[in-house]
């Protein structure tokens, strides 16, 4: 623990007394202890490479290649994913997967290369491995997309496990995206990049790195194609990046360049080739397909620290109402429990929970809960006995109880590795919604603690199950979020099989949209937090995770009204939509900021209320196709070398194109627009790409613009579903899809596919099926018929 945490520890639990404070000093020390005790020694290491090719062993999808030092397996799936796998590496035990390995594709063989060496060829990838161990990813026509150098390790001579690095090479003008929810994206440039989900302790900005959800999962654009590279292990690990750059003239390109260090687990991972969206397709195959939230969810979310009790969860909702803010759900904060013990009910404050739940439920309003990891370490408590009595807690190397310091003080943390422990957890969730709680969302899941800001509350030497497997911290850390997601999913869908579980959690891995989605934790107010609040939305959307949002608003204060308004106006149009408010001096709550603010967040308000039909579609086709709600403008065409490196505007699905305001002052802004006709939809006016058009931006809304010839499902002016429909180019067809939410459950409902048309001085809507084109059942509005 350095000082700078010390100081960080001290400051958050001082208001609890130093005695809080004493016990925060003791648990890091004793963590130190324990990982002293618990870890091997660091001693001599001896380096190793693959040496020369020897062998060659044919296999389903591949095969295997033996050097004189390691051998690699390589297999290619009928998703058209590559696995490779060093050291006898198999797919198999993985947090990642969403079940067993996918087939290998039979067509997929091994077969001799020049110079020594060995390739595989597939349908729509190439592999090629070096007599030495260089393995390249080629497209089918032999462009090489990646070429990864012979890896090294690290063995201890005392055994145990290695380190290693894996140096890799990309295409001049490649870009590089993903790693998770990284502040300083989307695009990430040269740097380096750890992986271990860290509590930064306080409200962060773009220069914070890591933060809570960090994956190694890297996706790579460039002109001659797009992959994607997830080295399959949860150990603690850096991956530096190095753009390339192009010779001029006659010069010669100087590559990008990607090292992936690990501190152990196995060198295996997943390459997957093609188009943006046939890769997240094929990785939402390998990985699992995105949860469904439930409908309500994908409305807006308020949180309050601080809620006295019931009235004044009554006096904030009725707020809402009175100023005319539409509003689907209100967050409780550990601030509702019983002495902040988890799954308790503080009954002073909050007497008669499930009766509040029942009302607001009446108004449409749902009520979630904050749950944290942390159980407090107090003989009596039903959920401590419980863990207790089930062996459900992580002990240290000795088989002592590990001990922590939380908001409950003195706590102990569950081994959601073990599937045991993951089923007791899952159930606790009965008295959640006997409360009246419709939804979760996990705070402090990395886990951390009040001793622990920067690193895991946690030893690296506590151990864990791991499936059954046996292992320590260094190995569960990451996927620990991941782990207590799944219970929560798991417990709900058994707890209540006709409801869809709303889970969202701040820490998570490779994975993690199988349960739910993601909340960024703790964004600072100032402007860099507005721009890191939309890197981790797309970033985490190109690792896989669709659903996830920023607290609008912030947690620290400070938010003037224009920064307040502009953030409202972004977060309007991210799938997880939640504002915050402290609760400490007000401030917070959008009629508290004065008349013109409260006009303009109303009319932010009102259109997220409008577009969810639009935002459940979306959801609906990411479960399906992998595709992120919110995708980077050059998601339909990756080789726009200028798209690539636009950051400060998004599409939001296939119809619409967002364009935040990031700066102070601004009214009017540049937007740079993917090929075709674009409207604006507030003005009507079209623009046409690609190419930079400014756009105005007044306080009262940011630019949005509607792609000529989109249909997009609406909330009509009383209630029920419209389409929208951008006139297409003239001589050109339009179209768009429509899913209708068909409440709780598995079931998957139909999809609408609705195709728009010139038909003399109008456009025509019409409905496609079965039994050929038909009218819609739905009202339909034409818009940009003036642009002809």
């Amino acid at each position: 623990m350095s000082g700078r945490d010390l100081v960080r520890s001290m400051k958050a639990v001082g208001s609890a007394g130093a005695a809080q404070g004493l016990r925060t000093v003791r648990a890091s020390w004793r963590r130190r202890r324990a990982d002293a005790a618990g870890l091997p020694a660091r001693g001599p290491e001896r380096a190793r490479v693959p040496g020369p090719v020897q062998e060659a062993l044919p296999g389903p999808g591949g095969g295997t290649l033996r050097f004189g030092r390691s051998e690699l397996r390589i297999r290619v799936a009928v998703n058209g994913a590559v696995f490779l796998g060093w050291d006898g590496a198999e797919p198999e035990p993985s947090y990642a997967l969403a079940g067993p390995c996918p087939e290998p594709d039979p067509r997929a063989v091994l077969e001799p290369d020049k110079e020594g060496g060995w390739r595989v060829v597939a349908e729509r990838v190439t592999v090629v491995v070096s007599r030495h161990g260089a393995v390249e990813v080629c497209t089918p026509g032999g462009v090489v997309l990646r070429r990864d150098l012979p890896p090294r390790w690290w063995e201890r001579q005392e055994g145990g496990a290695a380190r290693w690095m894996q140096r890799s090479e990309v295409a001049a003008d490649a870009r590089f995206f993903g790693l998770g929810g990284r502040a300083s994206g989307p695009r990430l440039r040269d740097g380096a990049y750890r992986l271990w989900n860290t509590d930064p302790g306080q409200a962060f900005g773009a220069g914070d790195d890591p933060l809570h959800l960090t994956m190694p999962v890297q996706l790579v654009v460039a002109d001659a194609g797009t992959h994607l590279a997830f080295h399959d292990t949860s150990w603690d690990g850096t991956v530096v990046l190095r753009e390339g750059e192009e010779g001029a003239g006659s010069g010669h390109d100087r590559p990008g360049a990607c090292e992936v260090r690990m501190d152990g687990g196995p060198l295996r991972r997943w390459v997957i080739v093609g188009t943006p969206a046939r890769v997240l397709l094929a990785w939402a195959s390998l990985t699992g397909a995105p949860a469904v939230p439930p409908a309500w969810a994908l409305g807006h979310h308020h949180v309050r620290r601080g809620f006295d009790g019931e009235q004044e969860v009554r006096r904030i909702v009725a707020g809402y109402q009175e100023h005319g803010l539409p509003l689907d759900a209100v967050h409780l904060d550990v601030d509702h429990y019983a002495d902040h013990q988890v799954f308790t009910v503080d009954q002073e404050r909050f007497p008669k929970l499930p009766v509040l739940a029942e009302e607001l439920r009446r108004d449409g309003i749902r009520l979630v809960s904050v749950v944290d990891p942390a159980v407090k370490a107090a003989p009596g408590s039903a959920v401590y006995d419980g863990g207790v009595a089930g062996d459900a807690f992580v002990r240290d190397a000795s088989g002592r109880l590990v001990e922590g310091v939380g908001r409950p003080g003195e706590t102990v943390f569950p081994d959601f590795t073990d599937a045991r422990v993951r089923r007791w957890w899952g159930g606790l969730h009965a008295e959640r919604i006997e409360q009246g709680f419709a939804g979760f969302w996990h705070d402090r899941d990395e886990p951390t603690s009040f001793a622990a800001f920067g690193e895991s509350t946690l030893p690296r030497s506590a151990r864990h199950s791991l499936e059954g497997r046996g292992g320590d911290h260094r190995e569960a850390h990451n996927v620990y979020g991941l782990c207590m997601a799944r219970a929560a999913y798991e417990g709900l869908r058994r707890l209540d099989p006709e409801q869809r579980p709303f889970v969202v959690s701040r820490s998570g891995w490779a994975g993690l949209q199988r349960y739910g989605g993601a909340w960024s934790g703790e964004v600072g107010t100032g402007w860099p937090g507005l721009r890191a609040s939309l890197s981790l939305v797309l970033g985490l959307g190109l690792c896989g995770v669709p659903c996830s949002g920023p607290d609008v608003g912030g947690s620290d204060g400070g938010a003037s009204p224009e920064l307040y308004l502009r953030r409202l106006q972004l977060g309007a149009y991210l799938p997880l939509f939640r504002t915050h408010a402290s609760g400490r001096g007000g401030g917070r709550e959008p009629w508290e900021f004065g008349t013109e603010v409260l006009e303009h967040a109303r009319g932010a308000l009102v259109e997220r209320r409008r577009l969810m039909p639009y935002f459940v579609t979306l959801a609906h086709l990411a479960s399906r196709t992998g595709a992120p709600y919110v995708r980077p403008v050059w998601w339909g065409s990756p080789r726009d070398r200028a798209l690539r490196d636009c950051e400060d505007a998004f599409l939001l699905g296939d119809c619409l194109l967002v364009a935040p305001v990031l700066e102070p002052g601004a009214d009017r802004r540049t937007v740079r627009l993917p090929r075709g006709r674009w409207y604006d939809t507030a003005t009507g006016r079209a623009y046409e790409g690609p190419g930079q058009v400014l756009v105005d931006a007044p306080s009262s809304r940011i630019p949005v613009l509607a792609r000529a010839g989109a249909v997009l499902p609406v909330r009509g002016e009383y209630g029920g579903l419209e389409l929208e429909a951008w006139a297409p180019v003239p001589g050109r067809t339009g179209g768009g899809l429509v899913v209708r939410d068909a409440g709780g459950g598995e079931e998957e409902p139909e999809i609408e596919r609705y195709v728009s048309r010139w038909e003399g001085l109008g456009v025509v809507v019409e409905r496609e099926g079965e039994d050929g084109v038909q009218v819609p059942s739905h009202p339909v509005r034409v818009r940009g018929l003036g642009e002809r």
